[in-house]
């Protein structure tokens, strides 16, 4: 990774189905770093999407967990972290979040903005995380284009800049035109390179077309926001594109521009203060904790933020969490599960380290200096519960390192009952439980048995002694994973009456940022 390039990190989000993936995929093929694109619809043929290197993710063909890719574009170094669509891995995705300068919104032109694209567009606004926005499927029958702009508007409440205009949609699909410099991007189901010609020049325009194009024009210009950076890059305007992902149409166009409008790595607050990228001591945090990405060698690794001055392969750090001081001698960076060794990585890269097991999501590094600790990482409550055990005892030791380390990652919550230390999951969604099933048998050789509890709600118990409570069929004492007290309630209905009859006991939903 060289010094000089500037670096913009950014993650893709949408609702499941929306495309975000392909984009990704069509983005790596623009930059040279893959050959050809798997999609999700070639995985009967064996081919899958590059960041999806998860078994189950290609038996599925969803994305459950972040994965993180590096390009170079135009003496830009990009790194890209796609996330899990599914709602069930929104913890793994706002976790990702904390982690980039930019956000990518995908949103389907047929169905708009979707329930899960609206959720994680609020973490970006709650963050000040600029977002480019990409309307995808331009070559299906969808909403208006002006529609989709008053959409976003009026759900998103904040300004938009359409960076270029559709022709047509669907079947009628001529190509886009480009505001900033009067050309358009032919579009051509054939054509396997991009077609761009000057507006006059394009023949194949009907004149209603021309007339369409001429009308939608005049209306972005009286009635349109004016073009911003400073308001795009303080997360108050989103430049819009329009394209297809399937067609690896209007990507080039997108990535050109993306390279422009991409905020550079910014200051980021630790400890009370903002530390800004450019001073000299190196500090960064983990993000992210991924087990098994090497199934051979059971290695965890520990993804890296680097926030400010350099990092530098066999640097000494210190855990601000523990003090603990360690040697960087193990670092890489990732290509989905490929690896390289990096010797050198500054602001805005993300890093790869060799865990053996010293490491938590949200903890700080620093290499000098008075100890500082990033801003706490996001935790959801869980929403579904599940008593676990192995199906065979005599797999004992490889059950109790298997939920060990699949628990570290952050996206399933461990739970033990006070006395007999039963173990409970808690899981934002049922999905989250079979991805962890799949795991413990396919990484760990252990079969699970599952029993399914009618709790949905957890609270951690900030104040008051519950040490004496006792358990029953609408609530249930527990600890998480630091020992911390916390009691699961079957509805709200039995919250609220515990809480009426135990006013002295107060309650937390463990992360109250986004309710």
């Amino acid at each position: 990774m060289s010094e000089e390039k500037q670096r913009k990190t950014f993650a893709i989000i949408s609702h499941p189905d929306a495309g975000k993936t392909t984009l990704t995929e069509k983005v790596l093929l623009l930059g040279g770093s893959i050959r050809s694109a798997g999609t999700v619809k070639g995985k009967k043929s064996g081919q899958f999407a590059t960041s999806d290197w998860m078994d189950i993710e290609k038996q599925r063909g969803i994305s459950v967990t972040s994965s993180v890719m590096q390009l170079e574009y135009e003496n830009v170094q990009i790194n890209i972290l796609d996330t899990p669509g599914h709602q069930d891995f929104s913890e793994d995705t706002y976790r990702t979040l904390t982690a980039v300068d930019t956000a990518v919104m995908v949103i389907d032109s047929v169905k708009g903005i979707e329930a899960q694209t609206l959720k994680l567009f609020k973490v970006c606004r709650m963050r000040g995380i600029p977002i480019l926005t990409f309307i995808n499927k331009l070559d299906r029958e969808g909403k208006e284009p002006l529609d989709l702009l008053a959409e976003i508007e009026e759900t998103l409440e904040m300004d938009t800049y359409p960076m270029n205009w559709p022709i047509g949609t669907g079947k009628r699909l001529k190509g886009i035109y480009n505001l900033s410099d009067d050309t358009v991007d032919v579009f051509s189901e054939e054509a396997e390179e991009r077609q761009i010609v000057p507006y006059s020049e394009v023949e194949s325009l009907e004149t209603y077309e021309r007339e369409a194009l001429e009308e939608d024009k005049m209306l972005l210009e009286e009635a349109g926001n004016d073009f911003s950076l400073e308001q795009i890059q303080a997360g108050e305007m989103t430049p819009v594109f329009f394209g297809s992902a399937l067609a690896n149409f209007g990507v080039q166009s997108f990535l050109d521009q993306f390279v422009q409008l991409a905020a550079p790595p910014k200051p980021r607050k630790a400890s009370g203060r903002w530390i800004s990228p450019d001073q000299q001591q190196f500090s960064g945090f983990i993000f992210k904790i991924q087990a098994n990405m090497n199934p051979n060698h059971r290695d965890r690794i520990a993804f890296l933020r680097v926030c400010s001055g350099s990092f530098e392969r066999g640097m000494e750090v210190t855990l601000s969490r523990t003090g603990k001081k360690m040697k960087m001698n193990q670092s890489h960076s990732f290509f989905a599960s490929d690896r390289e060794t990096v010797n050198r990585a500054m602001p805005g890269d993300i890093v790869g380290l060799y865990d053996s097991g010293n490491f938590q999501v949200g903890d700080t590094l620093i290499d000098r200096g008075e100890k500082i600790k990033y801003e706490e990482m996001p935790q959801f409550p869980p929403e579904q519960f599940a008593k676990v055990t192995a199906k065979n005892a005599m797999k004992h030791k490889q059950y109790h390192k298997g939920i060990e380390q699949l628990v570290q990652e952050g996206t399933i919550q461990l739970y033990k009952t006070p006395y007999f230390e039963d173990y409970i999951l808690g899981a934002v969604g049922e999905l989250q439980f079979q991805v962890f099933e799949h795991r413990m048998k396919q990484e760990y050789n252990v079969d699970l048995e599952f029993v399914h509890m009618s709790h949905e709600l957890a609270r951690w118990v900030t104040k008051g002694d519950v040490s004496d409570l006792v358990s029953d069929h609408r609530k249930m004492l527990v600890n998480d994973q630091q020992g911390r007290a916390v009691l699961l309630f079957e509805n709200d209905f039995a919250l609220r009456w515990f809480q009426d009859k135990n006013p002295e006991i107060e309650l937390s939903t463990g992360w109250e940022i986004l309710e």
